[in-house]
């Protein structure tokens, strides 16, 4: 289960040591603590860690074949909370160490910034390769946050992106060694703490307006048992 602490005025939310894989339980965590960073006081700003081999890998598809009934609950929480994180009233920066990997690199570019590292890890979109494709707002929020021809490869072959190419491709922001991830995280994201967040909120609600929007009406769609894709088949 995700956990958060408060380091000065950055919240640290760690997504665990394991494959970080989100089930409903997990994803109610993760915006249960979205909630105390916004209702917190003052300047403030998120990390988004994680240790190990895994930054996180998305969607527990275990979990779903076990629990078939779940699926459209748990597609409606997963788009909901990618909405909800790309228009996050506060600086958000992800410190990706490990593998970020379908709804893992997902919700990695609806953070503000990223920072990878050098040494492991790899970010990718496997969708290609599951045999599922994307929904409207998914597919807004990778072409609104990667180059055209980085959402072009990163959609239609399911590249895996090392930290050197992503950075060169203008996916990640920095790269760091992997000791030196979360704390080039912590530094940029101390930077950016005082910016006021009614004013961030309002910039990046009005910069990503249709990919928030397209997001929010798949999940609505997904709530009630309309198509967005390969929700029925997962």
């Amino acid at each position: 289960m995700p956990t958060l602490e408060r380091q000065g005025k950055v919240f640290l939310l760690d997504l665990g040591s394991d494959e970080n894989r989100w089930t409903p339980t997990w994803m109610e965590s993760f915006g249960e603590h979205l909630d105390r960073i916004e209702s917190s006081p003052g300047a403030r700003a998120l990390v988004t860690l994680a240790s190990g081999k895994y930054w996180s890998t998305g969607l527990d598809l275990a979990w779903l074949e076990a629990n078939p009934k779940e699926t459209r609950p748990i597609g409606r929480l997963f788009l909901e909370l990618l909405a909800r994180m790309l228009t996050l009233p506060v600086p958000c920066v992800a410190a990706i160490q490990g593998h970020a990997v379908g709804a893992g690199a997902m919700l990695a570019i609806a953070h503000d910034f990223r920072v990878m590292s050098s040494e492991r890890g790899r970010l990718w979109f496997p969708e290609v390769d599951l045999h599922l494709s994307f929904t409207d707002g998914v597919s807004a929020l990778i072409q609104a946050k990667l180059s055209p021809p980085a959402a072009h490869r990163s959609m239609l072959t399911g590249h895996r992106w090392s930290a050197v190419e992503a950075h060169a491709a203008g996916i990640v922001d920095a790269v760091a060694t992997s000791d030196q991830v979360t704390t080039t995280a912590l530094d940029l994201a101390t930077s950016l703490a005082a910016k006021d967040g009614g004013t961030l909120g309002a910039i990046k609600r009005r910069m990503y307006a249709n990919e928030h929007s397209a997001l929010l009406d798949d999940a609505a769609a997904v709530a009630r048992g309309d198509s967005v894709g390969d929700w029925t088949d997962v």
